[in-house]
């Protein structure tokens, strides 16, 4: 069994002929029939059956289907492997990060790669998870580092690379008596970043299905767009907020502000996006990859890191 043999044996089921496939193959007819035949020998089985003028596939072409696609794309990969370690010469690297990256990602990242790469040229675009979810799904971005829960039509998502815990932040250490539930938070005076996206903003998401579980409602008195502004709002004492403990210390509120941990423990989870079936440039996966590896070491910090499957 070759590549090639499974590649003419696709080109046949997806078009319905030999003369077809061998049309989008830009090949002769028989080269295509000739190969799907040893195929068949090879395996014992019907592959397709003639009905009229078309070509129908069997009940084994059908499993076998699935299980050439993989494997084309397997070797497919392999080639992109190879390719991506002699080509980064040039190019640029894109991709979309959550809103808060550059507090806590980019200036390390894009510094590190850079002296790896020093030829490949670097764009990263922050937004809110929900806005580069869209910009992937248009194929705006490439790809994109985002908190879940996002909606993922048409978007493939990575497993989770880090998590950060969320915690309660207050310049009133009398509110800071023990984890913060769910009702004690629907009580409280909330200025929560991120207003432009509102409820489908990931951490919002998990808030709201929290509390719509615990059958009440967490609605912020203040909304402002950054972090940074809700965290100063919070220092001033004009309310409390909701924070990830590491961008709390990186922001350098950690000696005005406390911050208690959610009951049960709430986590801004992280993970890739890519639109579905479509391959990163080599440029923009080097930087992927290199911004996994760089969050991971974040998230491991014992004062910031929360458990993975916790």
């Amino acid at each position: 069994m070759t590549l090639q043999q499974l590649t003419y044996f696709l080109a046949a089921a997806e078009h319905g002929s030999f003369t077809a496939a061998a049309d989008v193959l830009h090949l002769a007819r028989p080269s295509v029939s000739e190969q799907i035949g040893l195929l068949e020998a090879e395996l014992g089985v019907a592959l397709f059956v003639r009905t009229g003028r078309r070509l129908e596939i069997t009940d084994a072409g059908r499993l076998l289907r699935p299980e050439a696609e993989r494997t084309l794309a397997a070797a497919s990969d392999a080639v992109h492997v190879v390719a991506e370690a002699r080509t980064l010469t040039g190019g640029t690297a894109s991709l979309g990060t959550f809103s808060t990256a550059h507090h806590l990602l980019l200036p390390g990242l894009v510094e590190d790669f850079v002296r790896r790469h020093p030829l490949v040229a670097v764009r990263v675009v922050g937004e809110n998870s929900a806005q580069l979810a869209d910009a992937v799904r248009g194929g705006r971005l490439e790809a994109a580092l985002v908190a879940l829960p996002i909606d993922d039509e048409g978007l493939d998502v990575s497993a989770a690379v880090a998590q950060f815990e969320v915690v309660y932040a207050s310049r009133e250490r009398e509110r800071l008596d023990g984890a913060m539930t769910i009702y004690q938070l629907a009580e409280t005076v909330l200025v929560l970043p991120e207003a432009r996206w509102g409820d489908e903003d990931p951490t919002r998401r998990q808030l709201a299905e929290r509390a719509q579980r615990a059958g009440v409602t967490i609605r912020p008195r203040i909304e402002v767009q950054h972090a940074g502004a809700a965290l100063e709002l919070a220092a001033r004492g004009v309310g409390d907020t909701l924070v990830t403990r590491a961008l709390l210390d990186t922001l350098g509120y950690a000696d005005r502000l406390a911050g208690v941990p959610l009951d049960p423990p709430l986590d801004e989870t992280f993970a890739f996006i890519r639109r579905r079936n479509a391959r990163p440039s080599p440029a923009t996966r080097a930087l992927m990859t290199l911004a996994e590896h760089h969050l991971a070491k974040l998230a491991a910090e014992p004062h910031w890191a929360a458990t993975l499957g916790r």
